[in-house]
């Protein structure tokens, strides 16, 4: 349970209003995620965060699918249900396939581990891996 109301178009400020319209011409689609409902509640955050999104997950250097594929391995160690599942949702729209879950599903597991070996033991990092 949110530890805010959600938002609907009725009881969110004509700011707030303006970025759902925004977010639903960008998605071309009537539907508005529990996510920016909640940020509604401070519409200066709910847009500086929406601009943020558009801007960072912009096709550029790294496809936008492989944007996703990192935002589901971030949202895993930082523990975010909801950031998986709508991140993920957005990587199967991008055509992410079952094997390629598989595979990040792996890598996850794998980076997860590796990181708490390397961490408890408290290896230095080789000099040829330094900037």
């Amino acid at each position: 349970m949110a530890t805010v109301p959600l938002l609907n178009d009725e009881a969110a400020s004509d700011e707030a209003r303006a970025v759902f319209d925004a977010i639903r011409a960008a998605r071309g689609g009537d539907y508005v995620n529990n996510f920016w409902r909640a940020l509604a509640h401070d519409p200066a955050l709910l847009r500086a965060t929406w601009e943020r999104l558009q801007d960072v997950m912009a096709p550029g250097a790294l496809d936008p699918m492989v944007k996703e594929l990192i935002y589901i391995a971030v949202s895993t160690v930082n523990g975010c249900s909801y950031c998986v599942h709508s991140h993920t949702a957005a990587a199967r729209a991008r055509g992410m396939s079952a094997a390629q879950h598989g595979e990040l599903m792996a890598v996850i597991a794998l980076a997860m581990q590796t990181n708490a070996l390397a961490t408890a033991l408290q290896v230095e990092t080789d000099d040829r891996f330094q900037a």
